[in-house]
């Protein structure tokens, strides 16, 4: 059982032969592809550090949390601790919204995380406690990509948090000293 399709290409036709079973076979696996996005609301239980929370479903579930976009200094960087505090302040013992389509390499689910309608991913980078993750950015929206940047850069401009050490040393390089070496 099958069909034909006809194609122009370079101003001739082509007539290809298909199979309806391998087109609905593939229309599954894209719409399953789109299905990996789940919205997790909970409140948050734990601050592991300022990119990272646990959050507790209304099932008694604990989801841990990357916050993507950003990448907060590691907890033995300078603003580690404070970066981390910020995250806390912001969001820990609040009902939170959790945007995640991905699951990174340590099973946490990366995402947006919205408390009270606000961005925290975006609200650390404004405080200057985490840089803008350019190395993932394509996993943005626009809008986001071009919020996150800019936030980063006002924070800097205006020496915000940890843009008040005078060469601020971001945490991919911190974790990889020899790749980030130039």
């Amino acid at each position: 059982m099958g069909g034909q399709v006809t194609i122009y290409t370079h101003g001739r036709m082509k007539h290809l032969r298909y199979c309806p079973l391998l087109f609905f076979g593939l229309a599954l696996f894209f719409s399953a592809l789109s299905c990996n996005a789940a919205t997790i609301e909970g409140r948050v239980v734990g601050v592991a550090d300022g990119d990272t929370i646990t959050v507790l479903d209304a099932n008694k579930v604990q989801h841990k949390i990357r916050l993507g976009g950003i990448d907060a200094p590691e907890k033995a960087q300078p603003y580690g601790q404070q970066s981390k505090q910020s995250l806390s302040d912001l969001v820990c013992g609040k009902t939170v919204m959790v945007d995640t389509d991905k699951t990174d390499r340590y099973g946490r689910e990366v995402g947006k995380v919205l408390v009270d309608g606000v961005d925290a991913n975006l609200e650390q980078l404004k405080r200057g406690m985490a840089w803008h993750y350019k190395a993932y950015q394509r996993e943005q929206s626009l809008d986001d990509r071009l919020a996150y940047a800019a936030a980063e850069n006002e924070s800097a401009a205006a020496h915000i948090g940890l843009w008040q050490d005078p060469q601020p040393v971001a945490p991919w390089a911190f974790r990889h000293p020899a790749k980030a070496a130039p």
